[in-house]
């Protein structure tokens, strides 16, 4: 198979890992090679320089950039998503943004918390504090979330300029992602044309050619936050395999390590579930793509379920193997240490909690009406 990210930009990532994570930030080197192959303009319009690429294309991407670290494959992967959003907004966003580079970097933090948000004539007056914006130091603009009043959710394009970063990502785990706060401290005006409103992505209105964008690209965003756990999965395994871990010393003969039979399951079990991971996401892919990206609303909430449960499969299988992995595993800097923070630390993103999705799945089945519009 063919694959956009050069193996030398796979190889730069991993060795620019250690410290990318020391630093809390990705390499402006690693940065300008995912740029170079053209990672960022996967999902960005070919009118403005972009690929257009299917979804499935991209998280095989996705994956492979996270074997080499999450980190790396999490906030990039977000800052690529992002194309895909602002391709469903007014054409002077989307020109604004991407009409002099189609490497344009673009962050964002929807969390609608600590915004002020003021509806005027023409647009809004919008003030505040976002946090987890992933991958901001790179980035020259910022999509920030914020209610209006009597209208509901919106999605504000704002420029570095009108915004500064705090540095506060001190964390255990993802540290390479820079999800630093976000600050307006003085509002600043922002077009109508220059926001999102949230029941224009749910009803996927757009004024693009290709019918890819006909798809949600909220079906896009939750899986861009669970999809590099798969390829953490993959290196934590044959970190697992190569180090002969599990109690036993590093030598050259596995036959002790390999008749291990809880070893034996641990491993077997762990494979299982990477193959079915992997299996559902490009199966949902697939069968939206042969819905002309136009999947029902079971479907997509549904597929939202189905995505949620990523993570928590991933804990169940880092734990399976770091529970097996050695003394030496609890060391800081021991790979398997940092790849179990990594993925236990994804948990906490409001995407990956099953719970409120189980029960909008659970219950529009039983007859009720759907409450997730970010599906």
């Amino acid at each position: 198979m063919t694959y956009l990210v050069p193996d030398s930009t796979i190889a730069l990532i991993e060795a620019r890992a250690p410290e990318a994570r020391k630093n809390r930030v990705m390499s402006h080197e690693v940065v300008q090679a995912l740029k170079d192959c053209g990672f960022f303009k996967m999902f960005l319009p070919k009118k403005w320089g972009g690929l257009e690429c299917r979804p499935q294309e991209f998280f095989r991407e996705q994956i492979r950039i996270a074997e080499a670290d999450m980190s790396h494959a999490w906030a990039s992967g977000i800052i690529a998503i992002h194309a895909y959003q602002i391709a469903m907004m007014d054409q002077k966003a989307q020109e604004t943004v991407y009409g002099e580079d189609p490497n344009t970097l673009v962050s964002s933090s929807y969390n609608p918390v600590g915004a002020k948000v003021e509806q005027v004539e023409g647009g809004c007056m919008v003030s505040g504090r976002w946090g987890w914006s992933s991958g901001s130091e790179h980035c020259t603009w910022a999509l920030l979330g914020g209610i209006v009043a009597n209208e509901g959710y919106r999605t504000f394009l704002i420029p570095r300029t009108q915004y500064v970063i705090e540095d506060t990502w001190d964390v255990m785990g993802l540290q390479a992602t820079g999800s630093n706060d976000v600050v307006i401290e003085e509002p600043i005006f922002v077009p109508d044309h220059m926001s999102h409103k949230r029941d224009d992505g749910f009803n996927c209105v757009h004024e693009q050619d290709s019918a890819i964008y006909d798809l949600s690209w909220a079906q896009g965003f939750v899986r861009v936050v669970n999809t590099p756990a798969i390829g953490a999965l993959k290196k934590a395994l044959k970190i697992f395999i190569e180090t002969r871990s599990g109690g036993f010393k590093t030598t050259t003969d596995m036959t002790k390590f390999a008749a291990d039979v809880e070893v034996q399951e641990r491993v077997a079990k762990v494979k299982n579930i990477i193959s079915e991971l992997e299996a559902v996401l490009f199966s949902n892919f697939d069968k939206m793509e042969a819905a002309n990206w136009k999947p029902s609303i079971d479907d997509r909430i549904l597929y939202r379920y189905q995505a949620s449960l990523v993570i928590p499969k991933a804990i169940e299988a880092m734990d399976l193997l770091y529970d097996a992995a050695g003394g030496r595993s609890v060391f800081n800097g021991h790979p398997m240490m940092e790849l179990w923070h990594d993925v236990h630390i994804a948990r906490c993103h409001v995407a990956n909690n099953p719970t409120p999705f189980a029960r909008n799945l659970g219950s529009t089945q039983l007859g009720m009406e759907n409450t997730d519009i970010f599906i």
